[in-house]
């Protein structure tokens, strides 16, 4: 999950403030600590390293800065060690400097190993056996690209490293295994873990696949695969739409995002016409995803086992490939990850391309990402650059393929969705009212919320939001399951936000508001102008739109995300960059 960025600068120019804009573009996948490594005049490796958010990097460089023509950059979401100035990257042995994103698996063994050989250890972190391999090979004779191919043979697991030598004053070395990286060529030379964080470099791009390595130089790139043969991969070149533009006059990139919803929802729908022959010969469909993914492909499985009538699971992707499952034939697999680099995502399409001859069908939001090179077929997001961890556009907009998906046979329905962005725009209007209600449930300890059908996905997402930007324990329920244990969490304290738009379940789930009523004082309702008159007074009521019910899930959870927003300000949360999380989750 951590950034990485290595640059080598043209005429010897200094490339510190280069790398410290990268790691701003990359701080979105971690944000423990932070640190940079260059090669000074003197060919000397001069390191800083930080605890916590960028800033604190950048208050240290202010102070006691160091300069070079080349240097490699990292951002850290903690998995071995923790957050700590000596487990922050990069690792440094006497003569080499790493930066590593992943897992390396038989980090014990080789420690053990190491430690034998006399290798003294000063993290707590799997990285340090990558320094400390390559300093062994160094000690023992090896060239720098010896060193490092005898390193890759060794190690096992997930990652993605960047390394450079003292020795080697105008090399950065490059290796790719199940985490993403990306090698930019033109004014610079660089690599970083997405293309957004070097695209101001360079004028195109290479993706590193599994396996392969390279060696950046100022004068160009050599690219080997993992029998160490020389390459030479596609390039791309890089769009306008990748740069980051900023958060404009926005206050967090979460209220950007919010706001762009219905201009990534017409993008998406533009961009993506559904040909009906992807359900040629398909008898079921199993959607695998992680997250607020994951409640975008429940959704999916109301609709589509509603309008195309074909059997649909919901797979939690860590969890498939662990429980040996059955794959039916002319199954389609559906595989949604935003970052289009969902480790658990990509591992269990891997196992389903293992063990069946089933098709898969890659939704995401970033061209070229790793599921998209790995998947028959690919939908684009149109939603742009999703910056803030809290996924919110994106959501969205693979919620409109999943509709263009199951209503292919339905043209007014189809005809409906294209038209939907306009109610989009009528709920965004919904934000003062979102910020008074926040002012209500900000001070909670934990909130419930509730949907039946297609909206208990969204009850979940509801949930998921408010947990992760402010911190407040909620849980999304089936409004029906309350009864079974659930409701003994309600008091006047928890408040119960209920998701009860004017469609065939409404008295149903209006008796659960009722049922919660009767426990709390604090119950929030969602509806729609149909019947919110028989809304007791008792109710706080936030009235929505009349719409068409197969788009409710999607209208409904703007305002959820809007309310999610406002409480984590007032609880003055960092809204883009909650604590613990990363936006791309790339290992395991």
């Amino acid at each position: 999950m951590c950034g990485i960025i290595g640059l080598i600068g043209n005429n010897e120019e200094d490339v510190v403030d280069q790398i410290i804009l990268g790691l701003e573009k990359l701080e979105y996948r971690g944000y423990d600590s932070s640190g940079i490594a260059v090669l000074d005049k003197d060919c000397k490796i001069k390191r800083l390293r930080a605890v916590g958010k960028l800033h604190s990097l950048k208050a240290k460089l202010a102070v006691d800065r160091i300069s070079g023509s080349i240097g490699i950059g990292h951002n850290r979401w903690a998995t071995h060690g923790t957050p700590t100035e000596k487990n922050a990257h990069p690792i440094i042995s006497k003569n080499v400097a790493v930066v590593h994103n992943g897992i390396v698996e038989n980090y014990k063994e080789l420690k053990f190993d190491l430690k034998k050989d006399g290798c003294i250890f000063d993290s707590d972190t799997d990285t340090e056996v990558i320094a400390s391999l390559l300093q062994r090979g160094i000690n023992n004779g090896a060239s720098p690209r010896e060193a490092f191919r005898k390193m890759l043979q060794t190690i096992e697991g997930s990652y993605a490293i960047a390394v450079m030598f003292d020795l080697l004053p105008d090399t950065i070395m490059i290796a790719k295994q199940r985490s993403p990286l990306v090698i930019g060529i033109g004014a610079n030379h660089c690599v970083g873990s997405d293309i957004t964080s070097i695209a101001s470099f360079c004028s195109e791009v290479v993706y590193l696949e599994d396996g392969e390595n390279a060696e950046i130089t100022k004068d160009g790139v050599l690219f080997f695969n993992r029998n160490f043969n020389q390459i030479e991969p596609s390039r791309h070149r890089i769009s306008i739409e990748v740069i980051d533009s900023g958060k404009g006059k926005y206050q967090h990139y979460m209220q950007k995002e919010i706001m762009e919803q219905p201009s990534a929802l017409r993008r998406t729908m533009l961009y993506n016409k559904i040909d009906k022959s992807i359900l040629n010969d398909i008898s079921r469909i199993l959607i695998l995803a992680c997250g607020t993914s994951y409640h975008a492909g429940m959704v999916a499985k109301y609709w589509f086992e509603k309008f195309l009538k074909i059997p649909t699971t919901v797979e939690i992707a860590s969890e498939y490939r662990y429980r040996s499952p059955v794959i039916e034939p002319n199954t389609l697999v559906i595989a949604i990850t935003q970052s289009g680099e969902t480790i658990d995502t990509i591992e269990a399409v891997e196992y389903v391309k293992i063990h069946s001859n089933s098709k898969v069908l890659a939704i995401s939001n970033v061209k070229n990402s790793a599921i998209s090179r790995i998947a028959d077929f690919v939908f684009y997001t149109e939603a742009g650059a999703e910056i803030g961890v809290a996924s919110t556009k994106a959501f969205t907009a693979q919620l409109a393929i999943l509709a263009s998906i199951a209503f292919m046979h339905y043209d007014f329905l189809i005809q409906e969705l294209q038209s939907f962005p306009t109610y989009c725009e009528e709920v965004l209007n919904l934000y003062g009212a979102m910020n008074d209600l926040a002012h209500k449930l900000c001070d909670a300890k934990s909130a419930i919320y509730i949907g039946r059908g297609s909206l208990y996905p969204i009850a979940l997402e509801g949930a998921l939001k408010l947990k992760e930007i402010s911190y407040i324990h909620a849980e999304g329920f089936a409004a029906g399951e309350m009864k079974h244990g659930p409701i003994a969490l309600i008091d006047d304290n928890v408040p119960v936000i209920c998701l009860c738009p004017d469609n065939e379940l409404f008295d149903k789930t209006h008796s659960n508001v009722q049922v919660a009523l009767a426990r709390g004082k604090n119950v929030i309702v969602f509806t729609d102008f149909g019947k919110s008159e028989i809304l007791s007074d008792e109710i706080t009521k936030i009235i929505l739109p009349k719409i068409h019910v197969e788009f409710v899930p999607i209208l409904y959870v703007i305002p959820l995300q809007m309310l999610a927003y406002s409480i984590a300000l007032l609880r003055n949360t960092d809204v883009d960059k909650p604590r613990n999380l990363a936006k791309s989750v790339t290992v395991e």
